[in-house]
């Protein structure tokens, strides 16, 4: 037919996207309609009844105000942490930049879920902080720093992790600033704060704005990180105690509801801000920028400020590396007593192998969804002319402004007496979750390679006779290799150490992934230790993952965490 020649649309192709939009169909957009719908219909009749008794509870309206308080404190600490640091970081010729800008992004090794077993510890009323303080003579009685039931805890794990995501976003906004627009506003006689506030801050705002729009969803939606803490007045962990009676009580649909409508709100707020901006550089690209030398009081202020910002960053690191292998650690700064016998047990506990073998089964398989899924959206953007490409893509970055705890309530609900119902066989469920939230970074990664090949490379297979599905795999897949293997590596890492899609799906100890076998270990006497020598796995996982992936895409690794 003329259409399908026009949109180059041939029988393997459309058959792909078929396969695409029936995958988003169900584990995409389903679980969200189901939502909706019964947050807002009975018996086949659209109410707002729902909502009202929500807005008149003053419990569950606390709940809400405290997760947008959360959210926007711990957005507002990154970006006074990451502003100094990233423009210290751009503008100078600061001594040893590289192996700083690798001290940024430790905290990503370490999942908050994790490093909050250690914080706690060291924290603790009588841990390594308040004996330390006592013994220097600092302090005479003991802090309760974060407090049982307190949020402080969670809102300091949340900006040790979130702030390197912040720094990516604020760094690449500020290095793409033509310089010549601030050499004409000094020109004019604006210096200082005021050449900031009114012409460098504002030509960062987009990038800003996309690490702001991360940071806000990621605290707003986390679940691990108040679960440890035993913070409970956050919808996330509201919504997760409503799972027992989730076809009784409606509430549970209102809150997902609210965390979706507060997500993609916030971010198209965002995104239409932007929009409605003129950000334009014309000079963008013609001019080089020589970063300055900076005085003797500038470098020792920042490496004062980043040593201090590190340490503190390194805490929950080092706190889960000594419980990992510490025998007994009670009223001391330090362990008493070291020990494998934790590190051991992670490959002999019934629970951690169970968790161990179930999440690289899981991430494995979700993996190969994301490759297979990631080429194939690449190709379609990059290599075609199919309508609605526009709506492929927002469907596979979608995921970053998602909440990882609202798929998997929808899937725990709207497959619910079904053959993938997760209360039966969480598999098939957990592998879909895993793919959908990982998704974004193979796409990311397969359409920074094809855009790096030039398509005259297929077109001339083509033309001697090469069909363009053998073009593809022999020619371009094999060129864009490495963009594959860092996105693969990527998805891979980030799945073992899912938190939000584990929790709620699996609810049996033979289906627990790492992150569920460890909240699990928590209750029990050692159950901290060996939770710990767990993740320290897990750290190991991922700080791979990082370091192979950064080997592969070199700087445009931070790419994959902007929106």
């Amino acid at each position: 037919m003329n259409w399908l020649s026009r949109y180059d649309l041939t029988p393997w192709r459309l058959i792909s996207l078929f396969f695409l939009l029936v995958f988003f169909g169900l584990f995409l957009i389903y679980p969200l309609i189901f939502v909706f719908r019964n947050a807002f219909y009975v018996d086949g009749k659209f109410t707002l009844t729902f909502f009202r008794l929500m807005f008149q509870d003053p419990n569950q309206w606390d709940v809400v105000l405290n997760s947008i308080n959360l959210a926007f404190l711990v957005t507002l600490l990154t970006t006074l942490l990451t502003l100094p640091l990233a423009f210290v970081m751009i503008r100078y010729e600061v001594p040893g930049k590289t192996l700083l800008n690798s001290l940024i992004l430790i905290p990503m090794v370490l999942p908050p879920f994790v490093g909050a077993i250690g914080m706690r510890q060291v924290f603790a009323r009588f841990g390594s902080i308040n004996l330390f303080l006592m013994e220097a003579g600092i302090i005479r009685q003991p802090i309760d720093w974060f407090g049982t039931g307190e949020i402080y805890g969670v809102v300091v794990m949340q900006v040790l992790h979130l702030y390197p995501i912040m720094y990516l976003n604020v760094a690449a906004a500020l290095a793409n600033i033509d310089p010549a627009m601030e050499e004409a506003a000094r020109n004019v006689g604006a210096h200082g704060w005021t050449l900031f506030r009114k012409i460098t801050f504002p030509l960062m705002l987009p990038g800003y704005f996309a690490g702001a729009s991360l940071v806000f969803i990621w605290s707003f939606t986390d679940l691990g990180t108040p679960l440890i803490f035993e913070y409970r007045q956050l919808v996330p962990v509201r919504i997760f105690d409503m799972l027992s009676n989730i076809h009784e009580n409606p509430m549970g649909y209102v809150l997902v509801v609210v965390m979706i409508l507060m997500s993609l709100g916030y971010f198209l707020l965002t995104r239409s801000f932007i929009a409605g901006q003129k950000f334009e550089m014309l000079g963008h690209g013609r001019v080089g920028r020589i970063p300055r030398k900076p005085s003797r009081q500038i470098t020792f202020v920042f490496y004062f400020i980043f040593f201090c910002l590190t340490l503190l960053a390194l805490i929950p690191h080092l706190s889960v590396i000594f419980m990992a292998i510490s025998k007994r650690w009670f009223m001391t700064i330090f362990p008493e007593q070291y020990t494998w016998q934790y590190l051991g047990m992670i490959f002999q506990h019934h629970v951690t192998t169970i968790g161990i073998r179930n999440s690289f089964f899981l991430s494995t398989l979700s993996t190969l969804v994301d490759i297979i899924a990631g080429i194939g959206i690449a190709y379609f953007l990059t290599r075609t002319r199919i309508p609605g490409r526009n709506l492929l893509d927002a469907l596979s970055m979608l995921p970053l402004a998602l909440p990882g705890i609202v798929l998997a309530y929808g899937y725990l609900a709207g497959f619910s007496g079904t053959m993938l119902d997760a209360r039966q066989n969480p598999i098939p469920l957990l592998i879909c979750a895993y793919a959908i939230r990982r998704l974004p970074y193979m796409v990311r990664s397969a359409y920074a390679g094809f855009q790096q090949i030039s398509i005259s490379l297929e077109e001339a297979a083509q033309n001697v006779g090469a069909r363009p599905s053998r073009a593809l795999m022999r020619i371009t897949l094999p060129l864009i290799v490495a963009n594959l293997i860092a996105g693969g590596v990527l998805s891979f890492a980030f799945a073992m150490l899912e938190v939000s899609d584990s929790l709620i799906l699996a609810a049996e100890q033979n289906y627990y992934p790492i992150t569920k076998a460890l909240y699990e270990l928590l209750g029990r006497p050692d159950g901290p230790f060996i939770a710990s020598a767990l993740g320290l796995l897990g750290m190991l996982i991922l700080s791979v993952s990082l370091i192979l992936a950064g080997k592969f895409l070199g700087k445009r690794l931070g790419e994959l965490f902007r929106i």
